[in-house]
């Protein structure tokens, strides 16, 4: 029997989702717990591989297990027992049956992805933000440029090199940057996050593509520019990568 399990987690303590050999993973530790709950060896395969320090407010991943009687309560049992042993920076929401040809990964039709920045220094946003070092950005052209990434597939410019994947093609459904909080103090936007939907992600390709839209809003690239970078298919053609800690996995739809 399969089932999928919905969860959370803080990824700051984590060298990514996947699996790692002298280092601290998500996966690793879910599994963990898993195993010593069900006392057997259980492995889970995630949505998603996200990088070192990067969170998820929804993750979703699939073990394989005997059927139980009563799927209901056994869920409702299991997840409460995982909460009880996982870290307080990892939380289970749900566990639940669903049908064998279902993947956590190859079933899901989309991932959505969040990432925010602050303009102004800000001791409560650190953590999950990214404070940039320049105040003046136009979120206009930023947009303007977003959209033309959504009319091209092949994301080889924005995506680590020297990669296990068979394509770079992607196709992202939405792109843009909205406004999150205004200041009391000064009237204005202090802090936007970037929304971005995709059929699937390439390892690091959000944090590039952000990076890349903030030289746009600095002036030192213009769409076309951004343009030229997709169509180059070279990662050193693009902007530098924004910092991991403040991009969340928030939605998957299957």
């Amino acid at each position: 029997m399969r089932y999928f399990i919905t969860l959370s987690y803080d990824g700051t303590a984590y060298h990514g989702w996947q699996i790692q050999p002298n280092a601290p993973s998500v996966e690793e530790t879910i599994e963990r717990a898993l195993s010593t709950v069900l006392r057997r060896d259980v492995d889970i395969v995630g949505a998603g591989r996200t990088d070192t320090g990067v969170s998820a407010s929804m993750m979703v991943a699939h073990f394989d297990f005997e059927a139980v009687a009563d799927s209901s309560d056994w869920c409702s049992q299991l997840c409460y027992k995982l909460n009880k042993i996982l870290p307080r920076d990892i939380a289970v929401h749900k566990v639940e049956p669903v049908g064998d040809e279902m993947h956590a990964r190859f079933s899901a039709k989309s991932r959505t992805y969040h990432y925010f920045i602050h303009l102004q220094k800000d001791p409560f946003l650190r953590h999950y933000s990214w404070k940039v070092p320049y105040n003046e950005l136009d979120f206009d052209r930023m947009n303007e440029a977003a959209k033309v990434i959504m009319e091209y597939t092949d994301f080889t410019s924005f995506s680590k090199t020297n990669t296990d994947t068979k394509t770079n093609d992607c196709k992202i459904t939405r792109a843009e940057w909205k406004p999150v909080r205004t200041s009391s103090l000064t009237g204005e936007t202090d802090q936007w996050v970037f929304e971005i939907t995709a059929n699937r992600f390439l390892r690091n390709m959000v944090r590039a593509i952000v990076g890349t839209l903030l030289e746009v809003g600095r002036g030192r690239l213009t769409v076309d520019d951004v343009r030229r970078i997709i169509e180059k298919k070279d990662r050193c053609s693009a902007g530098e990568s924004v910092p991991g800690n403040a991009l969340f996995l928030v939605d998957i739809e299957y």
